[in-house]
């Protein structure tokens, strides 16, 4: 099948490969041709495990391509995707410049019938929007489609290759069946294409990573009552987890939940509630209560030290808000490096994918170890705030002897409280 994907971010990257990995031909679409050079030569602007090696081989079987002409594209497809950005306003609701334009574009490049796919994330009412620019400009027959993305980052190409279920908006057959066609390879496995109408996929996104962020702060709520009672947070985790109806995932207490997605997308369902005169107590909720618990970890740390931290050394593990990505939007790391700071600390900090983005944001603010132990080196103390795989067993005795102060404070609860007690560590956690 012909396809083109119009935007090249996280989203429109990882799906335009992942088609063209199917054995379609696929144009992904840019307006930074810096970006698109880039691709070109193999060199990937995000990190995602397993998508550079994928963008290589389908680039060199000519299935992948990239392109700043979206004309081009549009002429060569029957599919077009619309991936790009809908960043946050300042009243909370997904601004669609972006998809608006994309759609103006397309409109005045159609030559023929088109499925026309908002992949990017977009409030109810959207593709209603898209179909009426595009009729603005053009007498050619085309549907528009959502087909909402529940990829997480760290695993999104998995997630891709194999969903475990397909939604797909449409209120037109003839868009359905193409639809189902693109989807059917990735879909051996029995997982479902859920087909409903266009504005009930276009909200399944938001009710299940709202509902996902519910979960998180639910969590949070529990861990810090679990603190103040003298009951352990890790052990509620898994009384919790055992049963069926609840489930593991999503649980587990730390930080709070960052990233493009989460965040955004529990203000942008809030202003349509609003909006629209809905009740909205339980996502407002859930967003104060994760906003709080960046705060509760500072004050923990302030608690320690008498609120006295000017000149103090901060050695940090971790800046991208998940492991197994480099993301940086809406990190706890941000929140709480930029209170260190403002107390007048100094802070040293390692991560491994997170270094070029950092630096956008801090500069030389703050200095950038080379490895983990570096960024402990004569450190007053340790601050754990993401979970990266390399964290989970270090050599504590190094750990130990390289700080001034044996003290961390955990915002992942990646250790074992009694364990790092008998190792003589002063060890601050969430829950317990």
């Amino acid at each position: 099948m012909q396809i083109c994907v119009i935007g090249t971010g996280y989203v429109g990257l990882v799906a335009g490969t992942c088609l063209a990995e199917m054995g379609n031909n696929v144009i992904c679409v840019d307006n930074d041709t810096k970006k698109l050079e880039m691709l070109e030569q193999g060199i990937v602007p995000i990190y995602e495990p397993g998508l550079e090696e994928l963008i290589k081989v389908n680039v060199d079987e000519k299935r992948l391509e990239f392109s700043s002409d979206l004309k081009y594209a549009v002429e060569k497809s029957q599919v077009c995707f619309i991936a790009v950005g809908t960043p946050q306003s300042e009243d909370g609701a997904a601004d669609l410049k972006y998809v608006e334009a994309v759609a103006e574009s397309i409109g005045k490049a159609i030559n023929g019938y088109k499925v026309i796919v908002d992949k990017s994330t977009v409030p109810v009412g959207t593709a209603e929007r898209v179909t009426q620019i595009i009729k603005q400009y053009t007498d050619h027959d085309f549907d528009v489609v959502s087909n909402p993305e529940f990829l997480k980052q760290g695993a999104a190409v998995d997630d891709f290759l194999k969903p475990d279920r397909v939604v797909i908006g449409s209120n037109s057959h003839r868009a359905t069946e193409i639809m189902q066609e693109l989807y059917a390879p990735f879909l051996r496995t029995g997982n479902p294409v859920i087909i409903m109408d266009v504005k009930s996929a276009e909200m399944t996104k938001y009710a299940a990573n709202s509902f996902l962020a519910v979960k998180i702060s639910y969590a949070n709520e529990i861990a810090n009552i679990c603190e103040a009672v003298g009951a352990n947070a890790e052990m509620v985790r898994i009384g919790m987890c055992a049963d069926k109806r609840i489930g593991s995932q999503f649980l587990f207490p730390g930080l709070g939940y960052g990233g493009s997605c989460f965040p955004k997308d529990v203000k942008a369902l809030l202003k349509t509630a609003k909006d629209n005169n809905c009740g909205y107590r339980l996502l407002e909720a859930a967003d104060e209560v994760n906003k709080e618990q960046r705060v509760i970890f500072i004050n923990k740390i302030l608690k320690r030290f008498k609120s006295n931290i000017e000149g103090m050394t901060f050695g940090v593990w971790g800046l991208a808000f998940k492991p197994k990505t480099n993301d940086m939007r809406m990190a706890p790391s941000i929140t709480i490096i930029n209170a260190l700071l403002t107390l007048g600390a100094k802070v040293k900090a390692y991560d491994p994918k997170a270094f070029d983005l950092a630096k956008e944001i801090w500069g030389d603010e703050i200095t950038y170890a080379q490895n983990a132990y570096d960024a402990i080196d004569g450190a007053d103390c340790m601050l754990l705030l993401t979970e990266w795989n390399e964290f989970r067993r270090p050599d504590f005795d190094k750990v130990k002897g390289l700080m001034k102060n044996p003290i961390i404070f955990d915002g992942r609860n990646q250790y074992d409280a009694e364990r790092m007690s008998r190792r003589g560590f002063e060890y601050y956690c969430v829950g317990r």
